[in-house]
């Protein structure tokens, strides 16, 4: 297992240590209508432990995206994952009046889980004690990045009145966003119907983040094509990192399940890169002189066929 205190972690790192998930967590939600489930995954051992908050993809739960949570779990990172109020498990009617307002309670799901860190610990004596509150990334995919993205900085009109939604969160010190829908302009026309809020301002976005883009994603919610989906990087000021995938499509290789029946591009070795490339950038940006995203893209440049390629600012 990793060493935290020392800021060292070896890449990649194939003997996995266990881990354990708890589920379902309940918080209360106050009107949100329904009280907030939440999924906690922590490795068995190891103290002063990272945090990432993931927001899943539209329709997603608490129950998807094992691939990741469950690899960052073993590598000493404690993972919380809400499902929010467009997941299929809830299944809200269309005429629902929260529907608008979707992208509200999804921001909110990620604020309250970090305003009830001392709770959540609480209920699950796993980690009770384990927790470095200093040391909290946020990561989405999909809609889960475009709501990650707020709480790194990112910020876009109210599809009500056009005021700024502003959500940074000075608790959140790194990102990882992957398959993070671009600027607005970029919608085609249904998106922008159904996607009123999807307007972001990246140049707010100045957190220290990843992007994770496929070169090959192809979702029609864009008419931008693949370039779309590299906005966030190529608008945010520095520092930020941008993995492309190649032959790389939205579910990226299969992150967002084992077997996961929206997986168009399946390829485990695609779904490694992103493990261990992730897990080294979370690292080295929350602990000062950690030296495995230096290795990580040493190793990538390395490769004979390598996954991806990596750009920095």
């Amino acid at each position: 297992m990793a060493n935290h205190r020392a800021g060292k972690i070896s890449v990649p790192i194939v003997d996995l240590p266990a881990v354990v998930s708890v589920a379902p967590i309940i918080i209360p939600a106050p009107g949100r209508g329904l009280d907030l489930h939440i999924r906690v995954s922590a490795p068995i051992v190891g103290d002063a432990l990272p945090i990432i908050v993931f927001s899943h993809g539209n329709g997603q739960s608490l129950h998807a995206y094992g691939p990741l949570a469950s690899y960052w779990a073993a590598q000493g990172f404690v993972v919380i994952q809400p499902t929010h109020l467009d997941s299929r498990m809830i299944d809200l009617a269309l005429d629902d009046p929260r529907r608008p307002r979707l992208w509200h309670f999804r921001e909110e799901d990620l604020v309250r889980i970090l305003d009830e860190l001392d709770s959540i610990e609480e209920m699950v004596p796993l980690i009770r004690g384990r927790l470095d509150r200093e040391r909290i990334a946020v990561a989405g995919h999909s809609w889960g990045a475009q709501t990650a993205g707020t709480l790194l900085g990112a910020t876009h009109p109210h599809p009500e009145d056009g005021s700024v939604v502003n959500r940074k969160d000075a608790r959140i010190k790194a990102g990882v966003l992957l398959s993070v829908p671009g600027s607005g302009g970029g919608l085609s026309a249904n998106a922008a119907r159904n996607f009123p809020f999807m307007y972001p301002d990246f140049s707010t976005m100045s957190t220290p983040t990843l992007i994770v883009a496929g070169d090959n994603n192809k979702v029609s919610m864009t008419i931008r094509g693949p370039v779309w989906w590299r906005e966030a990087y190529d608008l945010s000021s520095a520092p930020k990192a941008l993995f492309t995938v190649f032959g790389g499509e939205h579910s990226l290789g299969g992150i967002s399940g084992y077997e996961a029946r929206e997986t168009t591009d399946e390829r485990p070795e695609r779904v490694a890169a992103i493990q261990r490339l992730t897990t080294a950038y979370l690292y080295s940006a929350l602990y000062a002189g950690n030296s495995a995203w230096r290795e990580a893209r040493a190793e990538l440049a390395a490769a004979q066929n390598p996954e991806g390629s990596i750009e920095t600012k």
